[in-house]
């Protein structure tokens, strides 16, 4: 393949390194979270005296990426490829790419050389690095950081010094579609809105090691003009700092007066309980989110979850359990592993009424500190039985307060 007029095309980042992902404009669902905006598969060409391509793509975006190199170089001309994390969309492609450009070396970290092996049965030569190992491109120099388990086993980023660009695989990414290379290109309560859909959905489980890697980062004291994704835009200039920032943020999970009723409803008896509470919430003080699950995904619920202090679960009984989109919220919500939350349960049922006590359970299990006795309603609520609703919904919001406060 030679350089020549290419139907996709790089992207200049610096004078030394391209952006030579591809655009996904057609994903709406990435392991049950809803990708409403689409998502990119990232690359990066660095051309250092050892031209180095930072991960592949996902395999049906093979041929665009390596469009866009040869737009660029003679994509033979690689002699380096970096790959950061085992994931499919990733490193779908990447024995295909191998076979194509036929580099010197592949490096990733050794659990990477062994995911990658248990995922393409290849016999390829993949070069283990260790964290803090440099690499020497020539004139421009990779420091190797280990991330395991953000998120993945074999996770790492990899700081770029002459560029002073942290390429950062899924962290600090989002999944947004577009051919606006950098964050401050677009409206920003569409990017910080993405950035914490991302975060909640795939790294909420792992806050700890963000805490600690956010330690870590702070330690090194690198200078950093860009951070380079796997997903979404690159950051660059103030917003470097910003998402840091929110990452510490949305890691350490500080309550707030925000308090989610989630719910679904059969013939809205648990409907108007859940609005009953929500009077109760703003009452006392606390910030309401009403989420019915007939208009909610997943998703969303975590996004909202991440800066909320209390999580209320309401459910109308369906075959002595849960009304099935509960159960399907609360389970993904489980995985997600949110902390420091209050909660409580809430419905109603017709002849048996297991739910409530379902999602006490529920809440349990995910270490919610209860705060108010549930409230249990037959068939259509009464004036007492709403009332109990809004007094449910004032002692949550009361306790949140307090919380938020301490």
């Amino acid at each position: 393949m030679t350089i020549k007029e290419q139907p996709f095309k790089a992207v200049k980042i610096t004078d030394r390194v391209y952006w030579v992902g591809a655009i996904d404009w057609t994903l709406r669902d990435f392991h049950g979270y809803a990708t409403q905006r689409g998502s990119t598969y990232n690359a990066y060409l660095v051309l250092a005296d050892k031209i180095t391509l930072m991960d592949t793509v996902k395999k049906p975006y093979r041929d665009e990426m390596l469009s866009r190199i040869a737009s660029v170089i003679d994509p033979s001309k690689i002699d380096y490829i970096v790959s950061h994390h085992a994931e499919m969309d990733h490193s779908g492609c990447l024995p295909e790419i191998i076979d194509i450009v036929r580099p010197e070396k592949v490096f990733a970290s050794a659990m990477g050389v062994k995911a990658l092996a248990q995922q393409f049965h290849h016999d390829k030569n993949i070069v283990a690095v260790k964290d803090g190992e440099q690499l020497s491109l020539g004139a421009m120099h990779l420091t190797f950081i280990e991330t395991r388990m953000l998120h993945w086993p074999d996770s790492m980023m990899s700081y770029l010094a002459e560029e002073e660009m942290l390429i950062s695989q899924d962290g600090f990414g989002m999944h947004l579609a577009t051919t606006d290379l950098f964050t401050d290109q677009h409206d920003q309560s569409v990017i910080w809105w993405e950035a914490a859909k991302y975060y909640a959905n795939i790294l909420l489980p792992f806050s700890p090691l963000v805490l600690t890697l956010a330690e870590r980062l702070g330690k090194l004291n690198l200078p950093v003009k860009y951070i380079a994704t796997d997903h979404g835009p690159i950051w660059r200039g103030d917003g470097v700092g910003q998402v840091v920032a929110k990452y510490v943020e949305w890691a350490t999970q500080k309550p707030t007066a925000k308090a989610l009723v989630v719910f679904d409803t059969m013939w809205e008896s648990t409907a108007l309980m859940a609005r009953a509470i929500a009077g109760g919430l703003a009452e006392a003080g606390a910030t309401p989110r009403v989420l019915p699950l007939n208009g909610a995904h997943r998703s969303d619920v975590a996004t909202e979850i991440l800066d909320a202090g209390a999580l209320i679960a309401g459910s109308s009984t369906m075959n002595n359990n849960v009304f099935p989109s509960l159960a399907d919220v609360m389970t993904y919500l489980k995985g997600l592993k949110p902390r420091n939350l209050l909660g409580a349960a809430f419905g109603s049922y017709g002849w048996s009424g297991e739910a409530v006590g379902h999602l006490q359970t529920m809440l349990t299990e995910m270490k919610v500190a209860i705060a108010a006795e549930p409230v249990k309603v037959q068939y259509v609520p009464t004036r007492d039985d709403l009332m109990k609703c809004r007094a449910l919904g004032m002692q949550v919001g009361e306790a949140l307060g307090k919380a938020a406060k301490g």
